[in-house]
């Protein structure tokens, strides 16, 4: 069973395992007829299609849940909504075919609302975005396994628009290749000629998979 929950603001300082303890934790007290692996310490068939990171909020967070029997997607939101916190109720469900590809494999990218805490920062960044999307490469710091690496995300940034004292952007995010939004914000702060990157408030609206057409689309809906 594939379900869509969300991570309200109030949760955002609140990191990906313990996301993953309470999910599992309400599994258990709903009743239903989860799957277990196998072996000396078995732990339910749980997956996430992409952690989200401390900090942030979630609209539309993804997760997979294996069933040892077929459950209606009715049921299981309804059980799953009474024994889940009130800031990570569920607002979708649906049968996988068993044949499908893993969540994580799907994922190739995020949609963001950036929401800067300053005025005055979001109007200097607002105003120089269209030159900072006109440079053939953003050079940007990843942390890797190795230490800090530089990496061009201009390909990686899919549409980025100010809205207000925010920013609305859609960028890469796969297994190997993410432009997360502390990249991103550091490298307007540098482009903006801040000495620090600005404070801001990170909501992950919708996870994205590519469709038959290869266009982007919400991952609960392909």
């Amino acid at each position: 069973m594939m379900a869509v929950f969300e991570k309200s603001p109030r949760l955002r300082h609140i990191g990906h395992l313990d996301i993953q303890r309470a999910v599992q934790r309400a599994l258990r007290r709903s009743g239903l007829p989860v799957s277990y692996s196998k072996g000396f310490n078995p732990h339910i068939l749980l997956t996430f299609a992409s952690a989200l990171s401390t900090g942030y909020a979630g609209r539309r967070e993804i997760m997979e849940v294996q069933l040892e029997r077929e459950v209606s997607p009715e049921a299981f939101l309804s059980a799953m909504n009474a024994a889940m916190p009130p800031d990570m109720q569920l607002s979708e469900a649906k049968m996988l075919p068993d044949q499908h590809i893993a969540l994580m494999a799907a994922v190739q990218a995020a949609d963001y609302t950036i929401t800067l805490t300053d005025d005055a920062a979001a109007a200097a960044i607002a105003a120089k975005l269209p030159a900072f999307l006109a440079q053939e490469s953003i050079i940007a710091l990843r942390r890797t396994k190795s230490g800090m690496k530089e990496t061009d995300i201009r390909p990686l940034i899919h549409t980025l628009k100010a809205e207000g004292n925010a920013l609305r952007a859609v960028m890469t995010l796969t297994e190997r290749l993410a432009c997360k939004p502390g990249m991103l914000l550091d490298a307007l702060a540098a482009f903006c000629g801040f000495e620090e990157t600005p404070r801001v408030m990170v909501v992950r609206n919708a996870l994205l998979g590519a469709d038959t057409a290869g266009a982007l689309a919400p991952l609960e809906t392909l």
